[in-house]
Order: C-alpha cells, then sequence, then structure tokens
C-alpha cells in the first residue's frame, strides 16, 4: 500500500436499506486541491448520507488531511496511489469492482486510474466513474474557451511567487475573486500549501482511447455557475463547463448541471441522488 490516508464511512445498520445493500460495491473519492477527503467546505462531507447503503472511502491525496507531506503534488503519483486502493483486498474485495468519483483535479486523478488500470489488464477493479466539474483541460483542448486557458498558461503566465504565504494565496483565490475564504486553520493553510506546489494540472497526459475503451457508467456533474464572481466564471467557470461537455460527448456519459459553482458542496442533495442513480 502507499500509505496514503482513507476515511471509511459505513453507515449501515442492518436494517431497511442499509442491510439489503449490505454486498453493495464500496465508492471511492478523490478530492480537490485545497481539500482532503471528509472536508466540509470543499470535500465529500455533504456525501455521507450515501454511505446508509454501501462502505464510503475518503482518500486524503499526498500532502493533504492525514497523509504524508510530499514535496510536489502529482496527479500521475496520486493515480498509483489510488489503484493500490483499489487492489487491495481490505477494501470492499470481490464485489465487482469500485465505483469512483473524482473532483477536478481527483476527476483528471480518477480518469488518469482507469487508463492505468486498462494496461495493467484489470479494468475490473473500477466499476463506473462519476466526474465532478473534471479540470481534464487536456482532453477538451479543441473546445475554445480551453485553448484559450491553455494558450494562456503555456505562454508563460506567472507561477506561484516565491514570498506569498499560504493564508495570503488562500484569500487571493477566495475572497479575490469574490467569495468568502474558509477559516485558515493549520489543516486548511497545509493542504493551500501543497496545492502551491502541486503539478499543473494541464501537464497531465489523459490518454483517450483505453479510458473510452472501458465502456464504463460515466456521470459527468457540472456547476451552472450564473451565481458565481464574474471572474471566477470567465476564468473557471467557463473552462470547466466546456470540459464537462467534451468529457460526456468523448466518453459517452451522461451530463448533469446543477446551480452554482461547487456542485456536491452547494447541491448534496441533487448530486447524491445522481450518484444512486449511477450506482443503482
Amino acid at each position: 500500500m502507499s500509505g496514503v490516508h482513507v476515511t471509511v464511512w459505513d453507515d449501515r445498520d442492518g436494517v431497511g436499506e442499509g442491510a439489503a445493500q449490505a454486498d453493495a460495491a464500496a465508492a471511492l473519492f478523490v478530492h480537490n486541491i485545497f481539500a482532503w477527503g471528509s472536508d466540509s467546505a470543499y470535500g465529500f462531507a455533504g456525501q455521507r448520507p450515501l454511505a446508509d447503503s454501501r462502505q464510503l472511502l475518503l482518500m486524503d491525496r499526498r500532502g493533504y488531511g492525514d497523509s504524508p507531506d510530499t514535496a510536489r503534488s502529482d496527479v500521475d503519483v496520486d493515480a498509483e496511489d489510488v489503484v493500490d486502493i483499489l487492489d487491495d483486498g481490505g477494501y470492499a474485495a470481490g464485489n465487482g469492482g469500485t465505483h469512483l468519483v473524482g473532483h477536478g483535479n481527483g476527476a483528471v486523478v480518477a480518469l488518469l486510474v482507469v487508463a492505468l488500470l486498462a494496461a495493467a489488464r484489470r479494468p475490473d477493479l473500477v466499476r463506473s466513474l462519476a466526474l465532478l466539474q473534471p479540470s481534464a483541460f487536456t482532453a477538451a483542448a479543441d473546445r475554445p474557451v480551453v485553448a484559450d486557458l491553455l494558450a494562456r498558461v503555456r505562454d508563460g503566465a506567472p507561477g506561484v511567487p516565491q514570498d506569498i504565504t499560504p493564508e495570503q494565496y488562500l484569500r487571493a483565490s477566495t475572497e479575490g475573486l469574490g467569495m468568502p475564504a474558509p477559516d485558515p486553520t493549520p489543516r486548511r493553510l497545509r493542504a493551500v500549501a501543497t496545492a502551491m506546489r502541486e503539478r499543473p494540472v494541464w501537464e497531465a497526459e489523459i490518454p483517450p482511447a483505453p479510458i473510452r475503451d472501458a465502456a464504463l457508467p460515466v456521470l459527468v456533474i457540472c456547476g451552472t455557475w450564473e451565481q458565481a464572481p464574474a471572474a471566477y466564471r470567465e476564468h473557471v467557470g467557463l473552462p470547466l463547463m466546456a470540459v464537462a461537455e467534451s468529457l460526456t460527448d468523448s466518453l459517452g456519459g451522461r451530463l448533469l448541471r446543477v446551480p452554482g459553482y461547487y456542485p456536491h458542496a452547494q447541491e448534496p442533495a441533487a448530486v447524491n441522488a445522481a450518484l444512486r442513480g449511477l450506482w443503482g
């Protein structure tokens, strides 16, 4: 095993729906930047009700939550960690695969996992794929708004200044775009510090063919972004919506749009209902 931390939620109590699904396939969640698996602000705390019918596994990527530190977070390394978790007999083995859910950069990790398993001839380890606002920009480079974003970052967009602190970066990334900043707790600031030195997600090479050939049930969820601050919607929201549409088309998935810009945190009931439908 990789040594990364996994929070396990299982609220089945032997009666009702939970008892009927005692052998239901587990679901593994992979978080985005600034977060960790069980985080209530940006993580998957809103998905806790889903533990009434199956085991939920919430991975903390390296440098986040309770996982070990890393010099540089990297989605390729995270994908290998996820494969280790999926391949570990201690997590719901023998159930025909695990449902995989990723948000943002975590959705890129999920896509890379499917490609890795296809190469290793272990596609049986994943049962379905849910992508929440995936930041898989290179997989949608043919969309003009995504191509513009990639051109900006590849033409020398400035990196994180050396003298900026994690707290300053957190405020710039939230209040600077018109959104409230979460409390700068030590746990949050550690996540921000990791995000500041994360390998740029647009460097990830996402091979479309093996992912498409896996023929998994795919659900893509993105926000509608109407109420997002204008700058955030223009520079982040529009490219993310284009990526969601592109992946839905290329993978033959279903696209769900929900209000807001953090679907699983702002509209957990709608997202949870969609996940239950996918898993059912």
